[in-house]
């Protein structure tokens, strides 16, 4: 076997030394002719070269593919769902809906130094960045969730949802 793959490896050889061969006497008649020749033969010899090559490129493209038909599209029937559907929607995520979750909302912020900070007392105001009636920060586990506006039920306060945060967004500000 290894005296097999010897002989190939010879025959290779030799089939590439006789192509150099062709190549370089191909050259040489190239260049001597070229010397004979005028130029504007240079040039019909040139554009005919290209004119293969063009030739050649659009054989090995890929051929165009057949357009394909758009489906008709038809509006989705779905079923009511019962109350003990409605429960067993995604029943693999029913162990993580015990998970506790930390929810706050942020009305506004502000920077302060130790000195201004250590003046403050009882009736004191804190300025905040945020204007009156902008809406607040909706923060679930420190992430922002949504934005939404102050409310007062019962005498506490309470947030009323006006804008989830889409996907997007969310992954926006994990980059910043």
């Amino acid at each position: 076997m290894p005296e097999e793959t010897k002989e190939n490896l010879e025959g290779i050889e030799e089939e590439k030394k006789d192509e150099e061969k062709v190549e370089s006497s191909k050259e040489a008649e190239t260049s001597e002719s070229a010397e004979e020749m005028s130029p504007d033969d240079l040039m019909n010899m040139w554009e005919e070269a290209l004119k293969e090559a063009k030739e050649e490129s659009k054989a090995k493209e890929v051929p165009d593919e057949p357009k394909k038909e758009t489906p008709s599209s038809q509006p989705a029937k779905l079923d009511e769902l019962s109350p003990d559907q409605k429960s067993k929607i995604y029943p693999e995520l029913e162990f993580i809906l015990d998970i506790p979750l930390e929810i706050s909302a942020e009305i506004g912020r502000t920077k302060m130094l130790i000195r201004d900070l250590l003046k403050l007392n009882q009736g004191s105001i804190i300025e905040l960045e945020k204007f009156a009636g902008e809406p607040v920060e909706i923060y679930v586990n420190g992430r922002l969730m949504a934005k939404g506006e102050v409310v007062v039920v019962n005498d506490k306060f309470g947030v009323r949802i006006t804008e989830i945060i889409s996907t997007q967004e969310r992954v926006k500000k994990l980059g910043s």
